[in-house]
């Protein structure tokens, strides 16, 4: 019977062609991903999304939110959620049960895409309030600042949490309302903070995100 490492030599040169071998189909699972069809996109706005948002996602009616220059991975999230169930809206769930992910993907890509159009806080008498929230919380109540996860100037993070600044603020606090009375329940981290908020708070915060840029 032959030894160990008589038979050592073979065995590397096996696993070096088995390697060698591999290594083709290995690259071809790790090709980027396609990117985006803007076209495809736009197409899709026209078609499903435009009659509430605008054929370009820019400033429509203040009940929907303005999806220009959103982050495209929060978009593909929310329609995806919308699709599920996990956020509810009738009107939306119909509406993302028409589309692939493949779709979402595009959609979201053409809104991101637009260049933001400023908007602005009308409220001059609770600016500084909320601009304090916004900035530094409520520490007694534990609230943290908004700025801490959607950034000083609301340009959220991508993939993580979505653009804030120019939002209707009728839109933003309806949703902040519809977070802490529990009709929103797709972001725990969202639920907890909006119930520490009162109606004046919320309605202040809205305001002031609308002025951000």
């Amino acid at each position: 019977m032959k030894s160990i490492a008589s038979l050592l030599p073979r065995l590397l040169a096996a696993a070096f062609a088995a390697a060698t071998i591999s290594a083709p189909a290995l690259a071809a699972d790790a090709a980027p991903p396609a990117k985006p069809d803007l076209a495809r996109g736009a197409k899709i706005s026209a078609e499903v999304c435009g009659a509430c948002h605008t054929t370009d996602g820019t400033r429509g009616l203040p009940a929907n939110p303005i999806l220009q220059a959103q982050h495209p991975e929060y978009l593909v999230k929310q329609l995806t959620e919308f699709k599920s169930g996990k956020r509810e809206n009738a009107v939306m769930t119909a509406m993302a049960s028409t589309l692939s992910e493949e779709d979402m993907k595009n959609v979201a890509a053409f809104y991101a895409s637009k260049p933001a159009e400023p908007g602005q806080a009308k409220d001059k008498e609770t600016v500084r309030m909320a601009e304090r929230i916004f900035r530094g919380g409520i520490a007694d109540r534990r609230v943290p600042a908004c700025a801490g996860c959607h950034t000083p100037d609301g340009a959220g993070i991508p993939s993580q949490y979505p653009k804030l600044s120019g939002q209707h603020a009728e839109y933003a606090a309806a949703q902040l309302t519809a977070f802490r009375d529990g009709t929103r329940t797709n972001s725990e981290q969202m639920t907890g903070v909006a119930a520490r908020l009162n109606d004046r708070e919320i309605k202040a915060l809205a305001d002031y995100m609308a002025g951000l840029r």
